[in-house]
């Protein structure tokens, strides 16, 4: 069989795959559809191997196409549950963030009880190590969603937070002779 015909057969058997349900059609069915177009006996084994070889062909493009359909389809189902399960833990984040605001007082990620916040970064907890409770004067970072703390900062046992409380008025009174010699 010359290449002329093979490539008018293909493209034939192509078109009436193309426009069959797929469900109900079989190779026997596209051969005599093919035949009648072509006007040429497509049973003869030669032309009859060619055929199946081009339906063959044609199912496993199909069969490739679909497993690829579904494995985005699989993908997409994937990223919309990642996406959920991301949404359900910044709302439960959002919940643990309301039950650290009880009583208006708020608390940190570790539990400890925020006083202030100096800034965006510092703030000042009270919070407990080894049995004791600490005045903690610390700088934080952000990572996962998490405020941690740094190096940078100080804690104060009570009775260091005492004293130094207790000299807060003297410190004050030092800012304001440094300020007064600097105007």
């Amino acid at each position: 069989m010359d290449s002329e015909t093979e490539q008018k057969i293909e493209e034939t058997v192509l078109e009436i795959l193309r426009s069959s349900n797929m469900d109900e059609i079989t190779e026997y069915m596209i051969r005599k559809s093919a035949s009648e177009k072509l006007g040429l006996d497509l049973s003869d084994p030669p032309r009859k191997k060619f055929v199946r070889q081009v339906v063959n062909s044609y199912l496993t493009e199909q069969n490739a196409k679909a497993a690829a359909a579904e494995a985005e389809k699989q993908q997409q189902n994937d990223d919309v549950e990642e996406e959920e399960e991301e949404e359900e833990e910044e709302e439960d984040e959002d919940n643990d963030n309301k039950k650290r605001k009880l009583d208006d007082k708020e608390y940190d990620d570790e539990g400890d009880l925020i006083i202030c916040r100096l800034s965006k970064s510092r703030r000042v907890t009270i919070t407990e190590f080894r049995g004791r409770t600490l005045v903690s004067m610390r700088e934080y970072y952000r990572k996962d969603g998490k405020d941690l703390p740094t190096s940078k900062g100080i804690s104060l046992t009570a009775e260091q937070w005492a004293s130094f409380s207790k000299n807060v008025p003297a410190i004050e009174k030092a800012i304001k002779k440094m300020k007064s010699r600097l105007d």
